[in-house]
Parts: structure tokens; sequence; C-alpha cells
């Protein structure tokens, strides 16, 4: 009696759990092609062929929706091969990391498009991409020490260490909105460039 219980709760929460990703990435595709504001809850239940109160039901408000559209992009860009690597491996591994952003557009589009929004304190997404940001600087310094530490480049101070990955930062973005405006930019080989003179500056091996 009980296995026959379990079994009856897990097909319909499985199905729960589809719906919802279904949602999201529907979410993914409204917010990216035009913004939180933009996007109504109203056209992502049109295209997800539900009613408003189902979107209500799984994410509690569209605040909620973008904050669950936010988290799976972030799990996705950690999955495109940022989960076994550290210390000068991680760095190596970013090329990758970005040129993975071609078989997903409309995430990279969706992140630019919340992150430049987001910089108002007001916006739903600023608490969530304020902590994305602190917490990928801290990853990318993390790295970093974790290089000299291992003596595989030299001595730098946290001063240093915070100045490099914020200009990480600034080119991985940077690089990300030149291909979104122009697709023809090669993004795995300018990555791979700059990447390369930085573990050089830092007199890597």
């Amino acid at each position: 009696m009980p296995e026959a219980a379990e079994t009856r709760t897990r097909g319909p929460y499985r199905t729960g759990v589809r719906r919802r990703e279904q949602l999201i990435g529907i979410a993914m595709d409204v917010f990216g092609e035009h913004g939180f504001a933009g996007g109504s809850l109203r056209t992502i239940a049109e295209q997800a062929g539900v009613n408003h109160a189902t979107l209500i039901q799984h994410f509690g408000s569209k605040e909620g929706l973008l904050t669950a559209v936010l988290e799976e992009w972030d799990r996705r860009t950690v999955e495109n091969g940022l989960i076994d690597v550290s210390g000068l491996d991680y760095f190596r591994r970013l090329p990758e990391v970005m040129a993975a952003h071609r078989d997903n557009r409309g995430l990279l589009e969706l992140f630019t498009t919340i992150a430049a929004e987001a910089s108002s304190p007001a916006h739903p997404g600023h608490a969530f991409i304020t902590q994305r940001y602190t917490s990928n600087l801290a990853t990318l310094a993390g790295h970093l020490q974790e290089a000299v530490e291992a003596g595989d480049i030299v001595h730098l101070s946290p001063a240093q260490i915070e100045i490099e990955v914020r200009l990480f930062t600034a080119v991985m973005d940077g690089m990300g909105l030149q291909w979104l405006l122009d697709p023809e930019t090669d993004i795995h080989a300018s990555v791979t460039t700059y990447v390369e003179r930085a573990v050089a500056a830092w007199g890597g091996r």
C-alpha cells in the first residue's frame, strides 16, 4: 500500500516539475525579447496555453517568475563546463563557456537585458543580479588566489586580484554584448586571446 501511494505521488509531481520547466522556458523567451517590464504574465500564459492563475500558483508573482528564470540561466551557465575545474584551468575554460551562448542566444539576451534594467535598486531583479555579480567576482578571485598559492602565477595582492577579476567580468559581459549586436563576432577567439594575455601577464605557464 505505501509503495502504491508513493507511485501515485511521483506521477503528478513529475508532471508539475515538467510544467514548471516549460513555463520558465517560455518566460525566458518573453523576458528576453521584451525585458521584464514589457514581458507580461498574460503573454507568457497565452504562449504556454495556461491561465494567469497557473503562473501565480507556480511562482507566486511576476517577480517570482523572473527569479526562477534568472536562476535557470545561472544554472545552465555553470553547467556549461565550470563544475570540475579550478585555478588557471577555470579561466582557460571561459572561452568555451562564452561560446556555448551561441546555442542559447535567448538566455544571453535575457541576462544582458535584465542586468541593465536591474541597475536600478527598484527593479525586482536587482537583488539577484547584484548577488550574482558579487558571487561571480568571489569565484574568480578564489580561483586566481588558488593559482597564486599553487605557484602557477606570480604573487598578486588581494587588491590586484580584485582588479583582475573585475576586468575579466567586464570582458565577458562586453564580448557577449558585441556578439549579440554582431553574430559574426568570433566570441571564442576573442575571449581566448584575452585569457592568454591575462595568464601571460600573471606569469602563468
